[in-house]
């Protein structure tokens, strides 16, 4: 074994290496409960707790796939040609986590929707902070080729109380199926804006009618989907974004039923609750709010519920859970941890 030259010492501790395992001679059968045991010198047991399920479950992948070299260095550059595509207006990794479900699982772990609540969706890659804040009413299209559509929206607890104040963030593609980042040319927001509830918990504003597109399948992820025989395209839909303090922050969209991408979405964020029929803007409407008539109409009642409300489903759920897999665990800060003697 190489002589060990690393001089790098830890503040407070003239021998940084007296509490460690010997890490020698390691085996198939003794690298993960070593592995396991330097990564516990931490004094954060959450830390400790995801570390150590993180080690167990990849090394118990490669030991029931008996994964080859080969096939690990083909997952490593797909990885690094993953950091290699990503940008300010690109996450190559959301998307990974997307096609693989795992957005959606962390999302319904962390945000339980209580009975009568709105169910939440995945947030996708191309949610921005740049949005203008628009009144109600207001127009957040810029896209002549779009069908027109008004939406007429409203926000209530639990009990059907309307809220007042709630942020809303909407966005959604153009005509083509594009969001507005994905044009190089882009030179300001486009289908997307902040809004407002109103005393009566309304708001309501102008955009299309919503499309089906391709989530962005030129890079890694998109490569990945061929293997796999997968299509890259999500059902049409718009996004929205429910914001208020005191209050569980609700990440959802509305879907088109009917489309013929309903049932086969891409990054699986499709909920028979989320399924919305569209209508047509009558006279009396067209009127009302200054749209074309036969123009199409969105009209939806999103409920949420207060983080108190999410907090206690969240850990009645995470306590059963646990018990089923026979995991004795605490809850601190609503995350598991170990529960030790």
């Amino acid at each position: 074994m190489a002589e060990n030259t690393n001089t790098t010492t830890t503040t407070g501790n003239t021998n940084p290496t007296a509490n460690l395992p010997p890490l020698l001679d390691l085996t198939i059968d003794n690298i993960t409960p070593n592995t396991i045991r330097i990564n516990s010198q931490t004094s954060d047991a959450r830390l400790k707790y995801l570390m150590a399920r993180l080690v167990t479950h990849l090394h118990d992948f490669a030991r029931e796939t008996r994964l080859s070299s080969d096939e690990w260095m083909a997952a490593l550059q797909f990885l690094i040609s993953c950091g290699k595509i990503c940008s300010d207006v690109r996450n190559e990794f959301i998307l990974l986590s997307d096609v693989l479900g795992l957005s959606l699982l962390v999302d319904n772990i962390n945000h339980p929707t209580p009975p009568g609540g709105t169910e939440g969706s995945v947030l996708g890659p191309f949610h921005t902070h740049d949005a203008p804040v628009l009144p109600n009413g207001s127009s957040m299209t810029s896209d002549p080729e779009g069908e027109p559509m008004l939406a007429l929206c409203t926000v209530k607890d639990l009990k059907g109380n309307p809220l007042p104040g709630v942020t809303i963030d909407i966005w959604e593609t153009d005509s083509s199926g594009h969001y507005d980042v994905q044009h190089a040319d882009r030179d300001a927001p486009s289908e997307r804006c902040v809004m407002k509830s109103d005393e009566e918990g309304r708001f309501w504003f102008k955009g299309i009618k919503p499309v089906e597109y391709p989530i962005p399948h030129d890079g890694p992820v998109g490569k990945l989907l061929e293997r796999l025989n997968r299509h890259p395209w999500r059902p049409a839909h718009v996004h929205f974004k429910f914001e208020k303090d005191g209050w569980d922050p609700l990440v959802t969209a509305l879907y088109l039923k009917g489309d013929p991408y309903e049932s086969s979405d891409a990054v699986f964020g499709v909920k028979k609750s989320l399924l919305i029929e569209l209508g047509k803007v009558d006279e009396a409407t067209a009127g009302e709010y200054g749209v074309k008539e036969g123009s199409w109409l969105l009209k939806h009642d999103f409920v949420l519920s207060t983080k108190q409300e999410t907090e206690e489903l969240r850990d009645r759920l995470a306590v059963e859970e646990l018990e089923k897999l026979g995991l004795r665990m605490k809850l601190v800060d609503h995350l598991p941890v170990p529960e030790l003697d």
